[in-house]
C-alpha cells in the first residue's frame, strides 16, 4: 500500500480484497498499513467513499462495502401513485421496486441507498439511506385554507401536498403558479412543509410553461457574482501574440461554421481539403473545437458553475448556457470573420475512409462563413444558383465535406451503426410565447455532413487518449438487457423475422433487422421496439464501447461550450501533451474525481433532456388546447391495459386513448406483442398502427391530452368483415 498512490479506487480495491466485514477507521488504517501522516487522506478518501455509496458506515461507525451487504445505490424514478423505482449506477444492475411503504420519504430524482429485500421475477426494495436530495423547492398551484395552505405539485410524479403555514404564503393568491422552498423533507409519517420564496405567474399567463419546468427542475437561471466578475476580466478578442508558444495558425485555411439559424454559440468548425489522385486521393479534415480550456481553469468559479450545470439546456423560446455570454456567445464561440482560439482534430482518409494520420493540437482559426444547415443544403441538393455564386470559393469544399461524410456513413454502417432518423418536432411561437404551428424540424445533407466530421473526431480523440493509457470519461452505450432482447426476438418472430443468435445481439444484427422491415407494414412497430430495447448512453471512466455506433472507443470532445464532459477531455488531452504529463495536483484531482464527475454529468444530461422534452410537450398541449374536437391521423406509440397512446402526424402531440372510450368489446392487453384485442371481435390496436383520433380534452395541470377514435363505426365495419 505504501508504494501505491491512495485514491478513492486504490483504496476501495484494497478494501473489496482484504476486508471480510465491516471494519472501524482504526482497522482499517491497521489492515492496509497506512500511515499516521496519512490519516487525514484516509478519513478524506472514505468520506468520498461513503458519500458516492460504495461504502455504507454502520450505527456502529464500522465501514461496509456496499454490495456485500446487499445494498444498492441509484437514482429514484418516483410515480404518482407513491412508489417507485431505483435506477441502479452500477452496470448490469436491474432496476429495483420501491413499493410506497418503503419510500422512507424520498422523491423523484433523489439518489438514495435501497436493500434489496426480494429477487422474485422483479427485484423490490427498502430504502436505506437518501445520499443527496435531488429537490430543494416545489413548484405547484397555491391554494388557501383557514390555518394552512399548500402548493398541490405541477410534477406529476410528485404524490403529496406542501404545507404553507400561515404566514409562509408571501404575495402568493390562489390560483398562483409558485415556487415553495422545503424546509422539511417528507418522511414515511409526514408530508414537507415550507414556504413560498418566488410567484411565476397565472397559469394562462405567455412563457409560465417553461418557467415551471425551470423551476421545477431547480435549473440555475442565473450565474454566481463571482462567476460573472471572472467572465467579464476575460478579453474579448484574440491577440496577435497567441500563436507563439506552439499554436499554430490556421486562419488562412478555408474554416466554415455549420448549424442551425437559431444557434448562437459555435462550438466546432470544419476545414477540408481533397488530396490529389496521384497519391492515392482521399480528404484531409479539419474539426476545429473552441479552446475553452484555455479560458476556465480547473476548479476556478467559471468551472465550478460549468460543472453544476453540467450541459446547456435548450427550449423553444430561451437557453439556459452552460457558460455565461461572454464566453458562450463571446470569446469561445467560433463566431464569422474574427480570430478564435481553438484545439483542431486533424485527419487524413484515404478513398475508402479509413484515416491514415491524425493530430491534435491548439490552434488559432479565422472562420470564413458562419453557415446554416438550410443554406448548405441550398448549395448542395437545390444547387440554389444565387446561394452558389455567393460561397463561391466554398462551394467545392462543401461538396468534398459531402462526399468525404457519405464515405464515413457507408463505413459506419458497415460495422453495424443503428441510425433511427425519427423526425423531431419544431414548434414555433408568436410574439408572446404561445405555439402557432409544430412543424417536422429538418434534417438534410448538411446535418449528416457535420454529424460524421464530429462523430469522426470524437472516436480519434478517445482511440488517441485510450492508446496513450490516460484517464478519460467515456461516451458508453451498453449492450441491450438480455430480457428486452428475448421479447424483441419473440415479437419480431411472429412477423417472420429473427435475430441469429440466441444469447446476445450485436449492433448488426438490429441493423439488419431494421434494413429487412423496411417497407413493411410492421415497419413502425418493429423500429419503435427495437429502439426502446436499447439503453441510454451515458459517461463512465471505464470503456465498455458504444453499442449504437458500434465503436469500440467513444468520447465526447466537440462541444465544450455547452457540455461539462468535453471540457474535461480537453482538460485531460492538453495536460497530456505537456512535457511531464499527467502529474500536477490539480491534474491528480480531476483524475481521481473522474468516475464522480461522469456520474454528474449523466444525471445532469438527463435532467436537461427531461425538462426540455417536458417543455415541448407543454407547448404541445396548449396547442392542441384550441384545437378541442378536431380530428387528425396518427399511429399508436404505446399500448397499455388501460389504454394505448397515439402520436399525430401532422402536429408531432402524443396523447391517450382510454381504453374505456371503446364501446365496441371488451379489450385484453397482451405484452409480448404489443397490443390490445378484442375478446369478441377480434379488433387489434397495435404498436405503429395508424389510425384517426378526435382531440376529446387537454388538461394542462396533469400534462395529459386524451383522444378518442374518430370513427366507432370503423369497428363496426371491421366486424361485419370479420364475419
Amino acid at each position: 500500500m505504501k508504494s501505491t498512490p491512495l485514491t478513492t479506487e486504490t483504496l476501495l480495491q484494497q478494501l473489496k480484497a482484504r476486508a471480510d466485514r465491516p471494519l472501524l477507521f482504526k482497522e482499517i488504517q491497521q489492515l492496509l498499513r497506512i500511515p499516521n501522516a496519512q490519516r487525514h487522506t484516509l478519513k478524506r478518501l472514505l468520506k468520498a467513499l461513503l458519500q458516492e455509496g460504495a461504502l455504507v458506515k454502520t450505527r456502529e461507525n464500522r465501514y461496509g462495502l456496499r454490495e456485500r451487504m446487499r445494498l444498492v445505490t441509484g437514482r429514484l424514478r418516483a410515480h404518482r401513485e407513491g412508489y417507485g423505482f431505483l435506477l441502479p449506477e452500477e452496470e448490469g444492475v436491474p432496476d429495483i421496486y420501491v413499493p410506497r411503504r418503503g419510500m422512507e420519504g424520498a422523491m423523484d430524482g433523489d439518489r438514495l441507498l435501497v436493500r434489496v429485500e426480494s429477487q422474485d421475477d422483479r427485484s423490490s426494495g427498502q430504502v436505506v439511506r437518501i445520499l443527496e436530495r435531488a429537490h430543494t423547492k416545489v413548484v405547484g398551484r397555491f391554494e388557501a385554507g383557514r390555518t394552512w395552505g399548500y402548493v398541490a405539485p405541477t410534477n406529476p410524479k410528485f404524490s403529496f401536498d406542501l404545507l404553507v403555514p400561515r404566514g409562509s404564503a408571501g404575495e402568493a393568491r390562489p390560483g398562483d403558479l409558485v415556487v415553495a422552498e422545503i424546509r422539511s423533507h417528507p418522511t414515511g409519517k409526514r408530508p414537507p412543509e415550507g414556504r413560498v420564496v418566488r410567484v411565476l405567474g397565472r397559469p394562462e399567463d405567455s412563457g409560465v410553461d417553461t418557467e415551471v419546468i425551470i423551476a421545477e427542475h431547480e435549473l440555475p437561471l442565473r450565474f454566481p457574482p463571482d462567476v460573472l466578475a471572472q467572465a467579464r476580466t476575460i478579453p474579448q478578442t484574440v491577440t496577435p501574440r497567441w500563436p507563439s508558444g506552439g499554436r499554430r495558425d490556421l486562419r488562412k485555411l478555408p474554416t466554415v461554421t455549420i448549424d442551425g439559424e437559431n444557434a448562437r454559440d459555435f462550438d466546432d468548425a470544419v476545414s477540408i481539403e481533397k488530396l490529389p489522385a496521384s497519391g492515392g486521393g482521399g480528404y484531409r479534415l479539419w474539426v476545429h473545437v473552441a479552446d475553452v480550456g484555455h479560458y476556465v481553469p480547473w476548479d476556478s468559479p467559471l468551472d465550478q458553475e460549468a460543472r453544476h450545470r453540467g450541459t446547456s439546456v435548450y427550449f423553444p423560446d430561451r437557453v439556459l448556457p452552460m457558460l455565461p455570454h461572454e464566453l458562450s456567445n463571446g470569446i469561445c464561440s467560433l463566431n464569422p470573420r474574427v480570430d478564435r482560439l481553438a484545439v483542431t482534430v486533424e485527419m487524413t482518409f484515404n478513398r475508402k475512409g479509413e484515416r491514415t494520420a491524425y493530430a491534435i493540437y491548439e490552434s488559432i482559426i479565422h472562420s470564413h462563413a458562419r453557415m446554416t444547415y438550410t443554406a448548405v443544403r441550398q448549395i448542395l441538393t437545390d444547387r440554389d444558383e444565387t446561394l452558389r455564386a455567393r460561397y463561391a470559393a466554398l462551394v467545392s469544399r462543401f461538396e468534398d465535406l459531402a462526399a468525404l461524410a457519405e464515405i464515413l456513413r457507408s463505413r459506419r454502417f458497415a460495422r453495424g451503426s443503428l441510425d433511427f432518423d425519427l423526425p423531431e418536432p419544431e414548434i414555433l411561437l408568436d410574439l408572446r410565447g404561445r405555439p402557432t404551428a409544430i412543424l417536422q424540424a429538418e434534417r438534410n445533407v448538411a446535418h449528416r455532413l457535420i454529424e460524421e466530421c464530429m462523430l469522426a473526431a470524437n472516436e480519434t480523440v478517445a482511440g488517441h487518449l485510450t492508446d496513450a493509457r490516460i484517464p478519460l470519461p467515456y461516451r458508453i452505450h451498453e449492450e441491450p438487457d438480455p430480457l428486452k432482447v428475448a421479447d424483441l426476438r419473440e415479437l419480431i418472430g411472429h412477423f417472420g423475422f429473427m435475430l441469429p443468435h440466441p444469447t446476445r445481439v450485436k449492433p448488426k444484427d438490429l441493423q439488419a433487422i431494421l434494413e429487412q422491415t423496411r417497407g413493411h407494414p410492421e415497419e413502425r412497430l418493429i423500429h419503435t421496439v427495437v429502439l426502446r430495447t436499447l439503453k441510454l448512453a451515458r459517461y463512465a471512466p471505464t470503456n465498455v464501447g458504444h453499442f449504437g455506433l458500434a465503436s469500440a472507443c467513444y468520447t465526447h470532445f466537440t462541444s465544450p461550450i455547452r457540455r461539462y464532459p468535453d471540457l474535461i477531455v480537453h482538460r485531460i488531452w492538453k495536460e497530456s501533451a505537456k512535457p511531464g504529463g499527467l502529474t500536477g495536483r490539480r491534474v491528480r484531482e480531476l483524475l481521481e474525481a473522474l468516475p464522480g464527475l461522469s456520474v454528474h454529468a449523466s444525471h445532469r444530461e438527463r435532467i436537461a433532456m427531461e425538462a426540455e422534452r417536458e417543455v415541448v410537450n407543454l407547448l404541445k398541449a396548449r396547442f392542441l388546447q384550441e384545437r378541442i374536437g378536431k380530428e387528425y391521423r396518427g399511429f399508436i406509440t404505446g399500448v397499455q391495459p388501460f389504454g394505448f397512446f397515439v402520436q399525430l402526424e401532422e402536429a408531432f402531440v402524443e396523447g391517450l386513448v382510454h381504453v374505456s372510450t371503446l364501446h365496441d368489446d371488451y379489450y385484453l392487453y397482451h405484452d409480448k406483442l404489443h397490443t390490445l384485442e378484442g375478446e369478441r371481435t377480434g379488433r387489434r390496436f397495435r404498436l405503429g398502427d395508424p389510425v384517426v383520433v378526435r382531440v376529446e380534452k387537454v388538461d394542462l395541470d396533469a400534462r395529459q391530452v386524451d383522444f378518442r377514435l374518430a370513427d366507432q363505426g370503423e369497428t363496426r365495419r371491421d366486424v361485419r368483415r370479420k364475419g
